[in-house]
This record gives structure tokens, C-alpha cells and sequence, in this order.
């Protein structure tokens, strides 16, 4: 039986545009399914935010869209908006089912044989509380290094938009990751903010050393995915997948670029 929740979109929502690396796989996984992507640019960085404000800020601007978009299921493609505000979210919207995306610390603790791993992140997931219980609950025989950059979602966001890069500023970015104790080093970076991925090759290139990068954008749309039920037969013509920016204001640049992941900017 197709539900009628089977017709609405998912929500992608991120500060910018890194949450299109979450996309990207939920593309793959449902591809007959809708999209919506969010991009709160009007709000980039989240970093440079109180907590309290931005905590704010996300709740009101999600009354919004929800009301908007009615999507069948929001997914925070950010890891500073999910550390922050998720829970505040499911307790603000009961009825609504919200998916997060947090540092992939289990898996790093899992997969990791030197025992070092690194967490790359903006700096405010860095210093929540909630990056500490996961690795208090998942990675305790582990080293965990957490790296907090200021620097590398916006070199991301120009890579994106503009194709090119400073390789030294990534290399300075990432070089905290990489550390040797006892004969050992790290071998696994988690890219702890869906920015990242985006630069993984400039990464592997101005590593010292080959690590395991963790990117759990693949893992984010597939738990969305079990969360909702199989879509059945479309009815009639669908509609195209759009992208919003809460600044309204899009350039050639972002434009060619959403379009590149099959969005249309409203």
C-alpha cells in the first residue's frame, strides 16, 4: 500500500554544502525517493557561533521548514549542528523523525590495529561533551586525538564551488592528526564533518602517511533509509529534487555546482 508519506522528500540539511556528501549515497541507496537540500548558509560557520544562539537559531529555523517542506524524514548532514541540537530537535518535533550524523568513532575504534586514531573536526564538536561519551562508551583501549579545525570546511566550500585549493593549508590542518608513540602511529582519521570528504584526495596527498579516512556519509543514508518504508509505485509526474539557502542567494558558482548533484536552487 503507497503511504503518503512515501510522496514527501527527504530533508538534507547542512551549514553549506557539505552535506551533498551524505546526498551523493543517499542518492545511490533511493533513488526513487525526493529530495530536498538545505544548505543554512545564511548562518556559515556554525563554528563561529555561541551555542546557546545557534542552539536557537537551528530550532526555530526547523519550525520553518518542517511547516514548508512537510519531508517524511530530516537528516542533519552536519556533525556541529547534530553534537549540538538533535536532541532538542526529537523533543521540539515528537512526531517527526530526525536522523543525526556524529563523529564515526565506533567503527575507527573497531577497524584502528595501532590503537591511535584521530578525530578531525570543526571545533565545536570537538569540545561537546557528546564527542567525549562516544569515545568514553566506544574507544576506551584507544589513543584518541581530537583535532579541531577552523579552517578546512570553508577551504572545502571553495573547492567545491571554485575547483582549486591551497594544498599547504590543508596539510597544516590535518598534520595534528598524525601522531607516533611507542613505535606506533595513527592509522585512522575520522572526517568528523561532511566538509571534509570533499578534500579527501588533497588529504591522502599531504598526509606523511597512508591512514584509513572514515567517512560516514554512506552509513548516515543508510540508517535513513531503514527508517522509512519502501516507496511504492509513483503517482503521476514527480516533482525535481531543489536545493534552499537561507541567505537566498545563490551564484554561478554554487549554481553549477548543485546542479552537478542533480538539485534545481529555489
Amino acid at each position: 500500500m503507497n503511504d503518503r508519506s512515501n510522496q514527501r522528500p527527504i530533508l538534507m540539511f547542512d551549514s553549506g554544502v557539505g552535506g551533498l556528501t551524505v546526498l551523493r549515497e543517499a542518492r545511490v541507496l533511493m533513488p526513487d525517493r525526493r529530495f530536498v537540500y538545505v544548505a543554512d548558509d545564511a548562518a556559515f560557520p556554525y563554528g563561529a557561533w555561541e551555542e546557546p544562539a545557534l542552539k536557537e537559531h537551528i530550532l526555530a529555523l526547523f519550525g520553518k521548514l518542517l511547516d514548508r517542506l512537510q519531508p517524511a524524514i530530516s537528516v542533519i548532514a552536519c556533525n556541529t549542528a547534530s553534537t549540538l541540537v538533535i536532541d532538542a530537535l526529537r523533543e521540539k518535533f515528537p512526531g517527526h523523525l530526525f536522523v543525526g550524523t556524529v563523529p564515526a568513532i565506533k567503527p575507527a575504534a573497531e577497524r584502528t590495529r595501532s590503537g591511535l586514531v584521530s578525530v578531525l573536526a570543526t571545533p565545536g564538536t570537538v569540545k561537546r561533551q557528546y564527542t567525549r561519551d562516544l569515545i568514553s562508551k566506544w574507544a576506551q583501549k584507544c589513543h584518541v586525538r581530537l583535532v579541531g579545525s577552523d579552517r578546512l570546511a570553508a577551504l572545502a566550500e571553495i573547492y567545491m564551488r571554485e575547483g582549486f585549493v591551497d594544498e599547504e593549508a590543508v596539510r597544516a590542518e590535518i598534520a595534528p592528526c598524525f601522531i607516533e608513540h611507542d613505535g606506533q602511529r595513527t592509522d585512522i582519521v575520522v572526517l568528523a564533518c561532511t566538509h571534509y570528504p570533499f578534500l579527501a584526495n588533497r588529504m591522502r596527498k599531504t598526509a606523511p602517511w597512508p591512514v584509513d579516512w572514515i567517512d560516514p556519509a554512506e552509513a548516515i543514508a543508510r540508517r535513513a533509509m531503514s527508517l522509512l518504508q519502501p516507496i511504492g509505485e509513483p503517482s503521476g509526474e514527480t516533482e525535481p529534487d531543489i536545493a534552499l539557502f537561507t541567505s537566498g542567494k545563490v551564484d554561478f558558482a554554487t549554481r553549477r555546482l548543485i546542479q552537478g548533484f542533480g538539485l534545481t536552487s529555489r
